[in-house]
């Protein structure tokens, strides 16, 4: 690591402890939450079927990463707010799909997709996606979310796309049995949100398109929050993208990047994508003011207040250099991990605003007497 170098002389040596321990916190935070380069680790046997793990049972509780009645991540607050989890009142659902986890090397012989029975990496699960991202939900939404057989991050990087492919369907056919196991024991007419993150995202996409999309299901579905994937304008039929903050039956999506900086990937993944922006809510290229982010959470689950800007550009979301103490020092491009830890309160305010407009939509166009 580089030394860094301060213009100021150091005055005294808790000035010097004070530096060294922002230093550290931001070093912390860019580590935690920013989508930092990580080292790919590379499959080197084929996919086959033969030694896929067993498939979860949805019947089974342990198999749910978190439901409304379980103790799990998915209830907490984070410190320094003054929310409420409020899932016992909640008047809707939400179906969480999380990202990919599975990133190491597979500590037994399941290579391609990852064992839901994997205590550890279930463990990883709840302390990261589930208490950043699921708990967003739990102020207006009973939170479902599926432990499932993730197609491991070497899926969408490797040379044989077959064997990608075969991975990545795999694990979808978990989402999508877990989906009908929640239609079928859990919903009971109830109105839902999907919402998901990177590979959460892919399948998301996917059980749209097959469940709801022109299907009778869409008459229950209040949005879907479709983040960190990038999702073309037509990607569904009857589902447009989201251009109002109160808007019913949409999706958004965003993927977040550093003000002024492009991906090498850009032309191959991100072109031609539309992109929300999470603190208007729509599509705009309008620059967003931190003024504007209710807050966000930051290391240690801690709510940070106007953490970050937002713009849109040519389908990617730019931010500036989150406002927080020592933020000079961070370096990050590329934001991908914290696509949704930045904007945390907006997501949380505009999916109760949603589920607002749908009821009252629906009572609406409800006859009197009914």
């Amino acid at each position: 690591m580089k030394c860094i170098a301060f213009k100021r002389p150091v005055q005294n040596i808790s000035q010097l402890y004070l530096m060294q321990r922002q230093f550290v916190y931001i070093l912390l935070l860019a580590i935690t939450i920013s989508g930092c380069h990580r080292k790919i680790y590379s499959i080197k046997n084929d996919f086959s079927k033969a030694i896929v793990p067993s498939a979860p049972d949805y019947s089974n509780l342990n198999h749910w990463a978190s439901l409304p009645t379980k103790l799990d991540a998915a209830d907490s607050i984070p410190k320094h707010s003054k929310l409420k989890e409020l899932q016992s009142s909640a008047k809707a659902d939400v179906f969480f799909i999380y990202p990919t986890i599975f990133t190491e090397e597979p500590t037994n012989q399941y290579e391609w997709n990852a064992d839901v029975k994997d205590e550890l990496l279930n463990v990883k699960i709840q302390q990261s996606t589930i208490l950043n991202q699921a708990s967003i939900f739990n102020g207006s939404c009973k939170i479902y979310a599926p432990y499932y057989r993730q197609a491991h991050l070497y899926s969408f990087y490797t040379l044989n796309k077959n064997d990608g492919a075969k991975a990545l369907d795999l694990a979808y056919q978990d989402v999508k049995a877990a989906f009908e196991y929640y239609l079928f024991h859990f919903n009971e007419g109830r109105p839902f949100v999907i919402a998901s993150h990177s590979q959460g995202s892919y399948h998301a996409e996917r059980l749209l398109k097959e469940y709801i999309d022109g299907k009778p299901l869409q008459n229950k579905f209040v949005a879907a929050y479709l983040i960190g994937r990038p999702i073309p304008h037509d990607a569904f039929k009857n589902i447009h993208a989201s251009e109002r903050p109160d808007e019913v039956g949409v999706w958004a999506s965003w993927n977040t990047f550093s003000r002024n900086f492009i991906p090498s990937n850009y032309d191959a993944y991100f072109k031609g994508a539309v992109c929300t922006n999470p603190l208007l809510w729509n599509s705009s290229d309008t620059f967003a003011a931190k003024e504007l982010n209710q807050g966000g959470v930051a290391l240690h689950f801690t709510y940070a207040p106007q953490l970050a800007d937002a713009q849109i550009h040519e389908g990617l979301l730019w931010t500036n250099k989150p406002y927080i103490k020592g933020r000079f020092l961070l370096r990050t491009k590329n934001w991908h991990r914290a696509d949704m830890n930045l904007f945390y309160m907006n997501i949380r305010e505009n999916v109760a605003l949603r589920i607002e407009k749908y009821f009252e939509r629906n009572k609406a166009s409800t006859p009197s007497g009914e």
